[in-house]
């Protein structure tokens, strides 16, 4: 109770800290354009390391996690702090952004993922992820979009709207394919084929991929296991999670994935699917495989 305290205390200084400079240099974005307003986006995303790095300086010193991370570095050398990567990943819990920062802070651009429209009013953390140029998505339920059919497709405009914005900066974009964190309940409503994931939505990465397609310096498909846990942000405030396991691989995109195709039903649409859907087998098998090992 005393760890989980002083996290919940800890946490939104370090928010407070950091992210009231990235409100202010949000306004100032507002008034430049071209390359000064490339300068300010470029300082507000060394700001949010800063924030990323006053995290880690908190986790360590109040939690006694063993952080497991492997794969990150890239088998051709070094990631590049200047480059365009697509990073997919498994949704487990609020930790997840948490432990990705932790993975790629330092060796990729900052972190950019997409975020649910009301999460803009959000004090502070919302307003600055808007000055960090980060995505903010309406969604919208099945019922509404039968009483308002001209609404679908508006997410995947943010999506390539965004990415255009993005050829001009290095960045890091997180893209949680499973669309949601991942529950039991999910799970059994979906009738997912996968032991521990939900299925994957191809529908933004395959704007991503199509609007990057000639900038992106390589796509990695991250793997997140709690094996101790549920990893409600609870237990990792109060020290309940003794490991987090965190493995990356580069996954090389096919030729024919790089185009506007597979953003509109066709046969390329479906092969890129089925791509999406090996990758999910394998990482389904990963994690059983390091969940089985942990447990041992």
């Amino acid at each position: 109770m005393l760890r989980a305290a002083v996290i919940i205390l800890l946490l939104p200084l370090n928010l407070v800290l950091w992210g009231t400079p990235v409100l202010v240099g949000g306004v100032v974005k507002l008034l430049t354009f071209g390359a000064a307003r490339r300068r300010v986006i470029l300082f507000l995303s060394w700001l949010g390391e800063r924030w990323a790095a006053g995290n880690d300086w908190i986790f360590d010193r109040v939690l006694n996690v063993e952080w497991d991370i492997d794969g990150i570095v890239d088998s051709e050398g070094e990631l590049n702090r200047d480059g365009h990567y697509l990073i997919i990943s498994n949704h487990v819990s609020w930790v997840d952004i948490f432990a990705l920062f932790r993975a790629f802070r330092g060796k990729v651009a900052f972190l950019r993922f997409f975020l649910k429209r009301v999460l803009i009013w959000f004090p502070i953390a919302g307003q600055a992820c808007w000055a960090m140029e980060f995505p903010f998505m309406r969604r919208y339920s099945p019922e509404y979009l039968v009483r308002h059919p001209e609404k679908r497709g508006r997410d995947l405009e943010t999506t390539r709207k965004f990415c255009r914005r993005y050829r001009r900066i290095p960045v890091a974009i997180l893209n949680f394919l499973e669309g949601t964190r991942f529950t039991r309940e999910k799970h059994e409503d979906q009738n997912s084929p996968y032991r521990h994931l939900l299925r994957p939505r191809v529908g933004g990465i395959s704007f991503v991929l199509a609007s990057l397609a000639d900038q992106l310096d390589a796509m990695y498909d991250v793997t997140l296991v709690y094996p101790h846990a549920e990893a409600t942000m609870w237990e990792f405030a109060s020290n309940q999670i003794p490991r987090i396991t965190i493995r990356a691989r580069r996954i090389e995109i096919p030729e024919e994935f790089l185009n506007d195709a597979i953003t509109h039903p066709s046969p390329t649409r479906e092969r890129f699917k089925e791509w999406i859907e090996g990758i999910w087998r394998e990482k389904d098998a990963l994690m059983e495989s390091l969940t089985s090992q942990a447990r041992k």
